[in-house]
Parts: C-alpha cells; structure tokens; sequence
C-alpha cells in the first residue's frame, strides 16, 4: 500500500481509547490496557510501528516482536509476499538479527512504560528454543511467545506444532528456562488442536495464541511458477478468520478449566470480528495483516468494542469471553 493511501487512511482518526477502564484486562498476571495485541511479524521489533503519525501504545495492550532465533539469519529468498483473495500469504523466512543483538541492542530503545512487550522465540531444535528463551529470560521483556510452527531440522522437518509430543517438549525445555510468562502459539495445521493444547499445559504454558497462519500457495499461470520463493508460505488475513474463531473455539474448551487465557487472532479487520473471537473464547485479540493496509485500525476496533460493551451492559471486556451459545 502506498504512503499516500496511508496517510488518508491515518487522517481524521480521534486518540486512542486505550484509557477506557472497560477495556483493560488481565492477561498471564499482566495488565493490558485494551484487549490488543499486535502481532508478531507485524510491527518488526517494536520501535517500527511508533513512527506512524497517530499512532500511540494507549491503543494496544502488547506488542509482539518479530520472530527470533539463537543466530542471524538473512531469511528466504524474493518474492516473501504475495496479496491473495481477501489474505495474504508469507514467507519471511524469520530474518532476525539473533536474540542477543535483539536484547543488547534493540530491547534498550524501547519503551518498556507505554506497554508491554513480547519476545517470540523460534528455533529450529529443542535446544534452540531453550538457548533464545534464557537470553530473553534475562531481559526487561515482558513475556515469551513460543512459535512451535517451525520446522524441527533433526525430524525431517516435521513443524514441532503439529506433532503434540513435540510442541509439549518444546514448552516444557522453554518452561524450565525462564519464569517470564510463556505463551504458545498453536498452528492450525494439525489433526486436533485441543489435543496439542492439553499437552502444552501439562507441559507448562500459561498462554495460548490460536492460530498461526495456514500453509498456502500462489501460482503465475503465465510464467506457470510458484509466486512465493519459498513456494509456500502462510496464508492471514480474513480468508481465514472462520478456521481461527472454530479453532480458538476448541482451545477454550481445554483452556477454560485450568484458566489459561487465548489470543485470538486470524483475519482481525474491525471491532465486529475481534467481538467474535472474544465470544468464542479468547481474552486478547491479535490484530495483523489488517495493520498493512489500515496501521491506526486499533483505535476504531477500540471504539467498536467499548460501544458494544455499553450497549449489551457489560462492565468491561473480560465478561465477554467464553459467552459463545452453540445451535442444538
């Protein structure tokens, strides 16, 4: 999207709502003025997204920073992105300067008093996942997001989210390597979400961010090539909102019991679609891909769910989770 669009799109915006009371919660023991989360991958690391004119961390009650690995890595090749009917697909590659440079260099810069912060881990071994959790772990970050979608090199590359036996192993290492609040993202891309979600308990997790993208592809069909350099890359954006309110949905069921509170997240556009994954379960509500192309989105879905709050007589946020009445 051009600057120009952005800009029109930024003009006429009111502040934040972020100090409506109605709005803050309480998230893994730690308070977030409004129930949004900006997504990691997103916003880079953190100090991007305050650049935008308009833009204030009053509006969203954490940040997510960009994925990060033990070393450096450059990232796939050309194209990464690719726009798709109502979505987009990606495949970064998880380009990242390594967690070290992340915490001596990057973490000073931010402002750890407007919001909070939260570092997502990656890694291509279990000990990866360990070694980048102890960096953060000795660091003003404020929780640890667990990216379990990535593939496992020593298992063929087997993504450790989709085999429960190895999403449990990795909570359970990242776990014993920090008392930092952990909250694990879970891909769609698996046989039984909930199933994965119960061993990621009893290994430890004391968040849920449901889901990750969904694996897709793009073809040219003059040249008849794949558009994405990768190939393949994960699909966001609200063509997958539906797959995402079913799974967080499913997650709540086995999360509800042992009070482990859910991000929401998948094709967040407007206050009506973050409304909905509250209702289905989730505490927080993760906005993305709708950033790209509307970066002060957050303020109007603020407005959006503080007006409905009103209007349905509930006194904050919190009391609409979980209040989903299935048919039958």
């Amino acid at each position: 999207m051009t600057s120009d669009v952005i800009e029109q799109n930024a003009a006429g915006r009111g502040s934040a709502t972020g100090a409506d009371d109605a709005l803050k919660i309480d998230f893994c023991g730690m308070a977030f003025a409004t129930p949004l989360v900006l997504l990691s991958g997103c916003v880079g690391f953190g100090d991007e997204y305050t650049r935008i004119e308009g833009f204030t961390h009053a509006s969203v009650g954490a940040v997510c920073l960009k994925g990060t690995t033990g070393s450096a890595r450059l990232g796939n090749r050309p194209h990464r992105v690719a726009e798709t009917p109502m979505g987009m697909l990606n495949a970064i590659g998880l380009q990242n300067p390594g967690a070290r440079y992340v915490v001596d260099h990057i973490l000073p810069g931010l402002d750890f008093t407007s919001t909070r912060f939260i570092a997502n881990v990656s890694g291509s071994t279990v000990e990866e996942y360990r070694e980048v959790t102890q960096i953060f772990d000795d660091s003003p970050i404020d929780a640890i997001e667990i990216n379990i979608s990535c593939p496992n090199v020593k298992e063929g590359g087997v993504a450790f989210g989709n085999d429960p036996d190895m999403s449990a192993r990795v909570v359970e290492a990242c776990r014993g390597a920090t008392k930092k609040p952990i909250i694990t993202k879970l891909s769609p891309n698996q046989t039984d979400i909930a199933h994965n979600a119960r061993r990621c308990i009893e290994a430890g997790t004391d968040g849920f961010a449901v889901i990750n993208t969904l694996m897709g592809m793009a073809i040219d069909a003059e040249t008849r090539r794949t558009i994405i350099g990768n190939n393949q890359g994960g699909l966001s954006g609200p063509a997958i909102k539906p797959v995402a309110l079913l799974k967080v949905h499913q997650v709540y069921q086995v999360a509800k019991a042992h009070n482990i509170p859910i991000i929401g997240q998948g094709g967040v556009t407007n206050a009506e679609d973050a409304l909905e994954f509250l209702i289905a379960g989730a505490s927080a509500v993760g906005v993305g891909t709708a950033l790209f192309y509307d970066p002060l989105v957050c303020d109007e879905i603020n407005r959006g769910v503080s007006a409905y709050l009103t209007r349905h007589g509930f006194n904050n946020v919190s009391e609409l989770t979980g209040t989903l009445t299935l048919n039958g």
